[in-house]
């Protein structure tokens, strides 16, 4: 039978075929050190399940709960942008609590796009910026990713000539997966450009509070103006070590913020009351354990790029996020990020997620998450440091499957 229309648009997930070669190998006995998912192993702080196994007592937080987000957590999330950004926000109308950022990406995408409508995105980039517009009908343009000069004239031309006119323009700093951070000074050219071409602005920050040089990375919503125009999107899964508990928010401008609401309102009841709650506590706390996060990924982000480094695969240490975008290595780059990835896996028993995956620039890079702790990452650099150092033996008969075709 022909694939649904919305199913057809979508290239197959890259990232499940390592999961399946990693369960594979799991099942035959492997110790597979996985370094693939961005998916945090640190435990949510105690306060915050201690706040949420009290609420979850009351049986009258057992009832539907507000998609927007409760009255509570909408102030502390404006509370949280007041004092890490200096912006103000009207939690009544510029904030909407979302199931993690990337629901939120996808039902604003819903909320605005209509057949045919042209999206620029950064490339390589987090899967759901894209394929959220693809599964609305929108088109996407793909644009570089490094914030500095070589930003804009692509832009330009992106305006230019594409008909019809690009709507919106994604942003992600840090970004996922290359840990690039933008400057305030970038965020103000981005908005320069957003009114004078009239385009939607939505920026990413799942990883604002992930840095390790003291330098907190900025909010595009800083930039006076940015309103107008711009909605960013947060997430708490990374700050405060909540993936499961799919907790995020989308802020900004009022209209888009509506928009969102609407559409949100139509699909989903919201978080559990207690988990709202409990991310409402969170949000009001002294940011001691969002220190304390921050300072184990870079302890781990220290290891890694060591390690890897004497075992022969060179790191770019990351300013932010957790992850590292490290290149391949000049001997296996005619195989691809995808191909690279198995053999790690079959070869040195890690797993990362293929560069590939993020878009097809990122296809000479593999991204590498901070989620295993340091005695671990320095046992998968000593299986890679194995590896690399008989590969020359053991790799004369691997052939890219680009090659066939």
């Amino acid at each position: 039978m022909e694939e649904f229309h919305k199913v057809r648009r979508l290239p197959p997930y890259v990232f499940e075929q390592v999961n399946r070669l990693k369960a594979s190998a799991r099942a035959g006995g492997a110790d597979i050190i996985d370094l693939g998912m961005g998916n945090p192993d640190l435990p949510t702080p105690k306060a915050i399940v201690d706040k949420l196994c009290e609420v979850v007592q009351d049986p009258r937080t057992h009832r539907y709960s507000s998609s927007k987000g409760i009255p509570g957590l909408r102030r502390a999330q404006a509370g949280y942008y007041a004092r890490r950004f200096g912006v103000k926000l009207n939690p009544d109308t510029q904030v909407v609590a979302t199931l993690g950022s990337k629901e939120g990406f996808a039902n604003m995408a819903q909320a605005i796009t209509a057949p045919g409508d042209v999206i620029l995105c950064p490339n390589p980039t987090y899967p759901i910026h894209a394929f959220g517009f693809l599964m609305a009908g929108g088109v996407i343009r793909s644009m570089s990713v490094e914030p500095d000069e070589s930003f804009f004239p692509p832009l330009e031309r992106a305006v230019k000539h594409s008909i019809p006119k690009p709507i919106a323009l994604i942003l992600n700093y840090p970004s996922n997966p290359t840990a690039y951070v933008a400057t305030l000074d970038f965020y103000k050219d981005v908005i320069a450009f957003a009114k004078k071409h009239d385009i939607i602005v939505l920026s990413d920050l799942a990883y604002s509070e992930i840095y390790f040089d003291d330098a907190p990375p900025p909010s595009v919503l800083e930039v006076p103006g940015a309103m107008d125009v711009a909605v960013e999107f947060t997430s708490m899964s990374k700050t405060f070590s909540m993936p499961g508990w799919r907790m995020g928010f989308a802020v900004g401008n009022e209209r888009l913020i509506a928009a969102l609401t609407r559409v949100k309102s139509y699909l989903d009841y919201g978080a559990f009351t207690p988990i709202q709650v409990a991310a409402t506590h969170a949000l009001n706390g002294d940011g001691s354990d969002i220190a304390e996060v921050r300072s184990i990924y870079k302890r781990r982000r220290d290891v890694l790029v060591e390690s890897f480094g004497k075992a022969g695969f060179e790191v770019p240490p990351p300013a932010a996020t957790m992850f590292a975008w490290a290149k391949i290595p000049e001997k296996f780059r005619h195989l691809g990020s995808l191909e690279f990835s198995k053999l790690l896996v079959e070869k040195a028993d890690i797993a990362v997620a293929p560069g590939i995956g993020f878009g097809e620039l990122g296809d000479d890079y593999v991204r590498i998450a901070l989620v295993e702790n340091e005695h671990r990452i320095r046992q998968a650099a000593r299986n890679l440091k194995r590896f690399l150092s008989t590969a020359d033996e053991t790799m004369h008969n691997v052939i890219s499957l680009n090659a066939h075709r």
